[in-house]
């Protein structure tokens, strides 16, 4: 046996002990009420149900029947076989305990007429059975089987056990009926077609049966309830095509990319001659029934890969000629190899794919920043390393061509707090690429990284006279309190110290280790916001939130274009537009230097990429304000370099992509790799028969979400430690061998709680205090979005390098939705989610954060009495193995005229600033010079009026209400700069909408909050 069966053994152990833990099977003699321990397989009274103020939702929180519904095939009657078993707990008055009985097992054949109604079967029979189990009369059950026409036109059966017990019995302290179980046999059916779904060539639809109260399954030609549905997803491989796999190694690309890179491509179109050729996609459509518009589809789609076979055939063509290119290719894989450590060593076909097919967007800065290119890939499948590999060849390219300072590309993503193993996979790329450049010898500024998170992770500056909760230069723990890499991205060793340099003002990162080849100066890394304007870094990661600031701090004028100069102190960096605190516009407190000259030309100072992470969470509002905000920086970059900059992104579904793309960006969007004729049959990944995540879907009956997760808690808890007491006994149950009970105590030993909300989570926890009682000591960390900056850290740590001892480690760890983008360790493999969260693609990035590595377990237990809850859980199988079919589409629109009432006053700001402000050469914050300005001829509000037109591309008749309104708010302006409101002191004031956003989110008006001390 080796370790990977062995885990897969441990998985499915695992997850069988979780259900028969829901239905007692394991159980019988109880001390406890059974109502109230088991949460699977019960069937409450149906005369209590009827009683009961719930409704329809009483029924699916505790209900009186279950069963299964089909579509046979035929037109009826419909003769076919049932099977059915549960059990009846009994209470022992003398003895004060609960006893369970035998299984009440009962069998009969039935014909059902084609008459429309409800058909009743086996009162009698079961009645019987259970007497004779049970020792006495009292409690009843039956099979009904209801006809009704579905919206096809075809006839369905909903076949059901029904409890038709009374609610009380003076001889049954507990009338429910428990393990229940139910078979219909002998039944030839037709599949149902979810409706959920439009039609796909790619995918499909039918679904054998639903299960009402339940879950279903086929076994040996018989459908089968099941109590929680599980589904397999297995893990991908990324080679599934008979020619033989090219070398994609790092260090052989290093030395010859053309070989194997023309080998890739001939593979590609080889696969694509025997699945997208005309004549395979015809005899699929024959045989399948495609309907006209499914074949319409598929053409296209055959198209779209042969424009994507047509890409790496360019990338390639040049890499042969084009020598920088090239030059730069070969280093950044030689910078690849360096960064992976030996944690790999080459790259998976699709990213090389991808790399091959963007190279153009490195060399072509007037045709490809035209096009959105969006990468559409499985989560964990190595997106990242993807961007970076790209990233690193773009800025090797740069140096080659002249470009010897500035930023190359700006990575942004959506959520608050940027992950800090994100962050560390970007400084260890560009730390080695640094490297590379040394060896190479390139001329300019070393490559660095820039952590733009703000206030709240990493300070905005740092003052020489703080005030009490900012950054304090003299205080010697605040460096550390702002700590973002985990380990030396040279030497990949945990030796980070923190020291505030006075003489260059600088946070630093350093590393301790003495033989590394930082040689102890401080690392290449920025992680203040001004430092940032200060030393441009090369690659800039942050939050996109931080857009917003270019209304309101000059100085990010360096994220679109050229500085003003540099200072002529040493280390002091860039300068930017004067102030009375710092006339030479350097950034540095107390800084009397001058401004010099910039090293090259200004118009190569714009950033050549922007990186979006997770686009479709660019939605609603957040999306519709980031939309005009893109427009900005646009524009900025276009009037101050003469070019845009080409925008990738990553996305979890492709619904709508190219209307969001558009709404977004206002550009053309092209998606990486086009979807495969068959779902998880595709040249780039195909599935494998490893196990990647084992999905179990959970309806607690009768009891609270609260009360399953601590009962979910206590089974996996009680379950791993007790292989840790006794590892030879628990594995011989598993049925594999001790030798690898440390590892799956280690893979296994955590276990995630993941919320929706920041209440459940809390509840939960609080619940667990008392409720979660096991052998030992339960250690807890949360990771959410109000969890500490550095404790974040600290959690992190403690995760990927655990504790020796097993009762020193955390065993539970409640997150957020902050967890589910870019939190990747290898050791989480067990996860609790509490309700299905309200988007597909957060289902989709959250339970991607477990087995990773390593196969995994994901319980996701519904709230059966939410609608939405309810219905997946109906179609739970399809809703995992076609997940990205279930994202809704992004809702997003850049024609709010609120929306636009809100970013109108960021985006002139910002044009005030980094346009007017770079060009006067003198500070234009207070009023008076603003308006001294304004009496030079220099600011005309009709050309600004102009310029936010064009910007934003309100140029069709459905934009009329938006510059209807700009015309208002600019002549507003106007009249405001002639006439000042009395208590106008800056630019901002002059505003008619108000000040400029803080922040992308800041969308709906802030409400004051006054409160009196009590």
């Amino acid at each position: 046996m080796n370790a990977e069966t062995a885990r897969e053994k441990f998985v499915d152990w695992l997850a069988r002990r979780m259900t028969l833990a829901g239905r007692g099977d394991c159980d019988d003699v109880l001390k406890v009420e059974p109502s109230g321990k088991y949460w699977l397989g019960r069937l409450q009274s149906a005369e209590a149900v009827a009683e009961s103020d719930w409704g329809d939702r009483g029924e699916r929180l505790e209900p009186c029947a279950f069963g299964i519904k089909v579509k046979p095939r035929g037109a009826g009657p419909w003769r076919f076989r049932v099977v059915t078993s549960f059990r009846v707990w009994l209470w022992d008055k003398s003895a004060k305990i609960w006893k369970k009985t035998g299984p009440v097992c009962v069998g009969f054949a039935i014909e059902v007429p084609v008459r429309i109604g409800i058909h009743r079967y086996g009162e009698e029979e079961i009645a019987s059975a259970l007497a004779s189990v049970t020792g006495r009369d009292g409690l009843a059950a039956r099979i009904d089987v209801e006809v009704d026409t579905g919206q096809s036109g075809d006839h369905e059966l909903s076949v059901s056990l029904v409890n038709c017990s009374p609610k009380e019995h003076p001889d049954f302290k507990d009338t429910r009926l428990y393990q229940s179980e139910l078979r219909v046999e002998d039944l030839d059916t037709l599949p149902f077609m979810l409706e959920a779904l439009e039609d796909s060539f790619r995918y499909d639809r039918c679904i054998e049966a639903y299960g009402i109260n339940c879950g279903v399954r086929t076994e040996s030609g018989a459908i089968v309830t099941e109590d929680a549905v599980t589904v397999d997803r297995r893990r991908p491989r990324y080679w599934s095509v008979d020619d033989p796999m090219p070398t994609m190694r790092f260090m052989d690309l290093a030395a010859d990319p053309i070989g194997p890179a023309e080998a890739l491509l001939s593979a590609l179109r080889s696969w694509g001659g025997a699945n997208w050729a005309a004549d395979v996609l015809e005899h699929r459509a024959d045989a399948d029934r495609w309907s006209t518009e499914m074949q319409q589809q598929a053409t296209r789609a055959a198209e779209e890969f042969e424009r994507e076979c047509e890409r790496l055939a360019k990338g390639i063509e040049l890499l042969k000629s084009d020598e920088a290119l090239f030059r730069a290719f070969t280093g950044m894989n030689r910078a690849m190899s360096f960064s992976a450590r030996g944690k790999y060593d080459s790259w998976r076909p699709f990213q090389l794919g991808f790399l091959l097919a963007n190279l153009s967007s490195v060399v072509d800065k007037e045709h490809e920043p035209d096009v959105v290119d969006v990468v559409w890939f499985a989560t964990g499948g190595g997106k990242t390393e993807t961007y970076l590999g790209l990233l690193v060849t773009a800025a090797l390219y740069d140096r080659m061509t002249g470009k010897v300072s500035g930023i190359t590309a700006w990575s942004r993503f959506p959520l608050r707090m940027l992950s800090l193993q994100q962050t560390q996979r970007f400084a260890d790329a560009i730390a080695s690429a640094e490297m590379v450049r040394r060896e190479m010898g390139l001329a300019g500024d070393g490559f660095s990284l820039g952590f733009f998170v703000g206030q709240g992770a990493t300070p905005n500056r740092i003052l020489e006279n703080p005030k009490p909760g900012e950054p304090d230069p003299d205080d010697d723990q605040m460096p550390r309190r702002y700590q973002v890499l985990e380990y030396c991205p040279f030497c990949h060793e945990r030796s980070i110290t923190m020291d505030f340099d006075r003489r260059s003002w600088r946070l630093e990162h350093r590393c301790g280790n003495t033989d590394c080849v930082a040689n102890g100066d401080a690392l290449p890394i920025y992680v203040v916001d001004e430092e940032i304007y200060r030393f441009l870094p090369t690659v800039v990661v942050g939050t996109l939130d931080k857009a917003a600031s270019i209304s309101l701090q000059a100085s990010m004028r360096g994220m679109v274009g050229a500085p003003l100069g540099v200072c002529s102190k040493e280390g002091h960096g860039y300068t930017y537009a004067p102030r009375s605190s710092r006339p030479s516009g350097c950034l540095v407190p107390g800084c009397r230097g001058t401004r010099q000259a910039l090293p090259m030309e200004e118009d190569k100072y714009g950033p050549s990429f922007r990186l979006q992470d997770e686009l479709h969470l660019l939605r609603d509002s957040l999306g519709a304000v980031d939309s005009h905000y893109e427009a900005l920086y646009d524009a900025l970059q276009d009037e101050l370099c003469g070019r845009k900059p080409k925008v990738l992104a990553s996305s979890a579904t492709l619904t709508g992509y190219e209307k969001q793309v558009d709404v977004l960006y206002r550009r053309a969007a092209r998606v990486f790799p086009v979807p495969p004729p068959r779902v998880g049959g595709g040249f780039w990944t195909a599935d494998s028969e490893s196990l990647m995540r084992r999905f179990v879907a959970i309806a607690p009956r009768g009891v609270t979400i609260e009360y399953t997760v601590d009962r979910l808690l206590t089974e996996l808890q009680i379950a791993v430690r007790n292989l840790a007491r006794d590892p030879v006994s628990t594995c011989a149950d598993i049925g594999i061998d001790p030798q690898f009970s440390a590892e799956l105590l280690s893979l296994y030993g955590t276990n995630v709680v993941y919320g929706n909300t920041l209440r459940d989570l809390e509840a939960v926890m609080r619940s667990m205090e008392t409720q979660v009682l096991v052998p030992g000591a339960i250690n807890t960390a949360s990771l959410t979005g109000k969890t500490d900056f550095s404790e974040v850290r600290e959690i992190l740590e403690r995760l990927q390098s655990p504790e020796d001892s097993f009762e020193e480690r955390l065993h539970i760890v409640s997150a957020s939705s902050m967890m589910s983008h870019g939190v990747d360790v290898d050791r989480l493999n067990v996860m609790v989610m509490l309700g299905i969260p309200l988007s597909a693609a957060e289902f989709i990035q959250a339970t991607a954060r477990v087995g990773r590595r390593f196969p995994g377990l994901v319980f996701v237990v519904h709230k059966i009495g939410r609608e939405r809850d309810a219905g997946v859980f109906r179609s739970f199988r399809q809703f995992v193995e076609q997940g990205d079919r279930f994202v809704e589409p992004i809702p997003v629109t850049r024609r709010s005229r609120r929306v636009l009432d809100r970013t109108v006053a960021g985006l002139e700001l910002a044009r005030l600033l980094v346009i007017h402000e770079g060009s006067s050469g003198t500070a234009l914050t207070t009023l008076r010079t603003f308006k001294d300005y304004v009496s030079s001829g220099k600011f005309d509000v009709d050309v600004e009026l102009d310029a936010l037109i064009e910007a934003l591309g309100l140029q069709s008749e459905l934009d009329e209400p938006l510059r209807k309104d700009l015309r208002v708010w600019f002549d507003e302006l106007r009249h405001n700069i002639l006439v000042p409101p009395n208590d106008a002191r800056f630019p901002s004031d002059l505003s008619p909408s108000g000040p400029p956003m803080l922040s992308l989110r800041d969308v709906e008006k802030q409400v004051p909050v006054i409160g009196t001390r009590v």
